[in-house]
């Protein structure tokens, strides 16, 4: 199956506060990753009573998520095949697009006392994240040792503000009404999910609602969740 549609390249923007509303700086990829790992875990307490015959793991907390992905740095030119010159050919090989790119996501931002705040937007993902390791492994050079290819595994760890963490507390809420503003990538199963704990109520949100396409939500639409009936599980 083919897909068409203009290409989007992954952006990292770079803040300086973790409301995410100073922006420093904006990163755009030449080539974006052939594919990104999400992951995500829980924390338990293992404990195992005197003669038993295993565990009962008891719940400690949730860890914040993770995204991890490989880029790639090129500055010779020719990548892009069948279209050569995609990636256009620097006298300095790849030192700007490795400069820029650590500047953003590694460099110490003295006036936070931190490295940046960040928000990873492609396609679907919209991650608000910090660093947490990144390796690069340079593997093309020209004769005087210039790096001209270069490819960067990153580890990125979500991050939520405290205000963030409170709102995300109240929203989780099934007790109360909520107003929701849909984002890219939303889907009202996945909203349902987070809001009451399920996703099975989804087509009662769309009849709410007055949804006939409930599967292609616009990005900016606002939804009424209202809050559960007694007896309703």
């Amino acid at each position: 199956m083919s897909y068409s549609g203009s290409l989007s390249k992954m952006k990292i923007l770079a803040f300086s506060n973790d409301k995410f509303t100073s922006s420093v700086g904006e990163f755009s990829v030449f080539i974006n990753p052939a594919s990104y790992a999400r992951s995500y875990k829980i924390l338990y307490n293992d404990r195992q009573a005197q003669g038993s015959n295993g565990p009962s793991p008891k719940f400690n907390r949730t860890l914040s998520d993770t995204v991890k992905f490989e880029l790639v740095f090129d500055g010779t030119g020719v990548v892009g095949s069948p279209l050569p010159g995609v990636v256009p050919f620097m006298e300095d090989g790849i030192k700007t697009q490795i400069d820029t790119f650590m500047n953003l996501v590694f460099k110490y931002n003295g006036n936070i006392h931190s490295p940046n705040f960040l928000e990873i937007s492609w396609g679907t993902l919209l991650f608000k994240c910090r660093l947490s390791t990144l390796d690069i492994n340079y593997t093309l050079f020209k004769p005087d040792g210039t790096p001209l290819r270069a490819r960067a595994n990153a580890l990125f760890t979500s991050f939520l503000s405290e205000s963030d963490l409170a709102r995300q507390a109240n929203k989780n809420s099934p007790d109360l009404s909520h107003v929701v503003t849909v984002r890219g990538g939303d889907t009202l199963p996945l909203l349902c999910y987070g809001i009451y704990g399920s996703s099975i109520y989804y087509l009662e949100i769309a009849r709410v609602n007055g949804l006939a396409h409930f599967r292609d939500l616009a990005a900016g639409t606002r939804l009424l969740f209202p809050p559960l009936r007694d007896g309703a599980t």
